[in-house]
């Protein structure tokens, strides 16, 4: 699917190794490769075995042909019925402010509400705050404990929306 020039597709298997070093290159610019986050999670290395679960979906964008970043939903385990987790959401630096994440973000909100989802639920850092303030913007608020057993216990922001 192509939105203002930008190809968005879902993951693929051959994804795996590239999205994983964009993921990890974001978290070091910002500092935030740390225990207890997406950086040291084995997960993050096998991505498109991941969304294969029921119930989940990757976003990939790339312009020309360049792998731009990604985002995600998922049936975090412990979540509340109804919900999913908004997940691995990374943009590389040279492609924010495009319009690119907002595109992301509703592809997977469109997603979300076809696979039956009525709320999403995400973690963040306080480093990340240009993602924050996009959250807000687009409907999340804050929460004050984290839900669900994302593992990442080094994120120390809560947001939820409804859908």
């Amino acid at each position: 699917m192509d939105i203002n020039g930008i190809s968005y597709r879902n993951i693929e298997k051959t994804d795996n190794k590239e999205l994983a070093d964009l993921i990890r290159r974001v978290f070091r610019e910002f500092g935030i490769d740390r225990p207890g986050t997406v950086y040291y999670d084995p997960t993050t290395d096998e991505l498109y075995e991941l969304f294969r679960k029921d119930g989940s979906v990757y976003w990939i964008a790339e312009v020309d042909g360049a792998m731009a970043g990604g985002c995600g939903i998922y049936p975090t385990g412990g979540l509340p019925g109804g919900f999913a987790e908004l997940v691995k959401f990374y943009l590389l630096p040279e492609y924010r402010g495009k319009g690119i994440g907002r595109a992301l973000m509703e592809l997977c909100f469109d997603s979300a509400r076809s696979m039956g989802y009525n709320h999403l639920y995400l973690e963040s850092l306080p480093e990340l705050s240009k993602a924050v303030s996009m959250y807000l913007k687009s409907g999340f608020t804050h929460m004050n404990q984290a839900l669900g057993n994302s593992g990442h216990f080094g994120c120390n922001i809560w947001m939820v929306k409804e859908l």
